[in-house]
């Protein structure tokens, strides 16, 4: 029976842990244990050590388990059977991280569901080698860097969205801006998983997370970059999105047959000679206001009595002078109430088109009046417009409260202060029950 006299690591240096391919060992046999490296021995399933870095004689003097061994006439120097595990203590930078499959989110600055992906890399170091060999190794024949990826891969995935989810929509953070806030979660996540590999007796050394990012050949990424570059491109010509949709139909009726395409393709001849903004301000106003019947309707108009105002809401020409619609019954332009209907941006002072969430111009999100419809700033407690009280969110659920009513539709709570004495309902900021008297200076 062969005897091994010298045993030293020989393992590749992604190897963590590392088992000496002979069990044939002598009680003089010489272990060689370098500075970044630990070894056990393994006897009856019993692990002995650690043995530090340096060499070590395999005796049963410095065996307490093997002492029985002595008794086998061997002169002296018996033979044994028993397994010698190496643990590679140095610290390895380079294991790889990212999500396999996109995190479906919504993006809360410009409220569009966007799929969103991360990827990193992140460093470990075994700080307890027993408990590494006992919860994680057991008798497999060695452990690398990539069976621990794999081991620790769904608790990675389940902790990196969950962190990455919590800083785009708890925090109001857009996908297309998280990039700016990288280091801190990555000091984030790192302290989310470094308790879930202590337990194996695994450090985690370092935690970076390289890029967060979305597909370019999602549907919702594309229309979302689209919609983005041409607001930057509008804001560098000094238009909003209503003067733009303004010059774009013009240029439609301008390409159309008939004599208001030939009109508006002169009128459009003469816009930029002089300077687009002067041409659709100045003198080119009054008669681009004339044709807008028949670039509405698309076909030229008999000459005549012609028609002059227009519906905002259907679009159908009206004869000069029609306060409501003969289609659909809606306000024309320019009477007083269509006017009254007119909603305004409150930071940018645009027009809102009905029915709009933000802000065509500055994509502020609308805050509008249930009596007026009147956009109002997200603090504001009455409508600037017609001055009626503005819904409040309930304090439990956020839910919007209409004006007088005490509870919330949505979770029942009370939303009017009580009485601290009687109970009765008390006015929001007064000092006394109307009731009973009591001072409410702590309500």
């Amino acid at each position: 029976m062969a005897v091994i006299d010298l045993v030293k690591w020989n393992g590749n240096p992604s190897i963590l842990a590392w088992k000496f391919p002979s069990e044939e060992l002598s009680t003089w046999t010489q272990l060689i244990v370098n500075e970044t490296q630990e070894a056990y021995l393994v006897k009856g399933g019993v692990y002995q050590g650690p043995f530090g870095a340096g060499r070590h004689t395999l005796s049963t003097e410095n065996i307490p388990l093997l002492s029985s061994l002595i008794a086998i006439p061997f002169g002296g120097k018996s033979p044994f059977t028993a397994e010698v595990w190496y643990i590679n203590r140095a610290t390895n930078l380079d294991i790889r991280w990212g999500t396999p499959d996109p995190i479906q989110l919504q993006d809360p600055k410009y409220q569009i569901m966007i799929p969103v992906r991360a990827f990193g890399q992140y460093g470990i170091r075994i700080v307890d080698a027993k408990k590494f060999l006992l919860k994680l190794v057991g008798t497999l024949p060695g452990f690398d860097v990539n069976t621990l990826s794999d081991y620790f891969k769904g608790v990675f995935t389940t902790k990196i969205k969950t962190g990455i989810a919590n800083a785009i929509i708890k925090n109001g953070q857009s996908v297309l801006e998280i990039s700016t806030q990288l280091e801190i979660l990555s000091d984030m996540l790192k302290a989310s998983l470094a308790p879930e590999m202590e337990d194996y007796g695994v450090g985690l050394a370092q935690f970076n997370i390289h890029s967060i990012n979305v597909p370019e050949d999602d549907s919702a990424v594309i229309t979302l970059k689209s919609a983005l570059a041409r607001r930057a491109e509008m804001g560098l010509l000094g238009t909003n999105y209503q003067q733009q949709r303004s010059f774009d139909v013009l240029e439609t009726a301008a390409g159309n047959e008939g004599t208001a395409g030939g009109v508006m393709g002169a009128g459009m001849g003469m816009g930029m000679g002089m300077g687009m903004g002067m041409a659709m301000g100045g003198p080119m106003g009054g008669a681009f206001a004339q044709l807008t019947p028949q670039i509405q309707a698309g076909v030229a108009q008999p000459t005549g009595e012609q028609p002059q105002a227009v519906c905002p809401k259907c679009n159908a020409a009206n004869a000069s002078g029609t306060r409501f619609c003969g289609s659909c019954g809606g306000a024309l332009a320019g009477t007083t109430e269509a006017k009254q209907q007119v909603v305004t941006c409150d930071k940018c002072n645009t027009i809102i088109p009905k029915g709009s969430r933000f802000c065509p111009n500055c994509a502020d999100p609308v805050n509008a009046c249930p009596a007026c419809g009147e956009d109002n700033p997200t603090e504001a407690k009455q409508c600037r417009k017609c001055g009626k009280a503005l819904p409040v969110d309930c304090g439990n659920c956020k839910s919007a409260i209409p004006e007088g009513v005490k509870f919330c539709p949505e979770c029942g709570t009370k939303t009017t202060p009580s009485c601290k004495k009687c109970g009765s309902d008390v006015s929001s900021g007064a000092k006394f029950c109307n009731n009973c008297g009591e001072s409410q200076q702590a309500i």
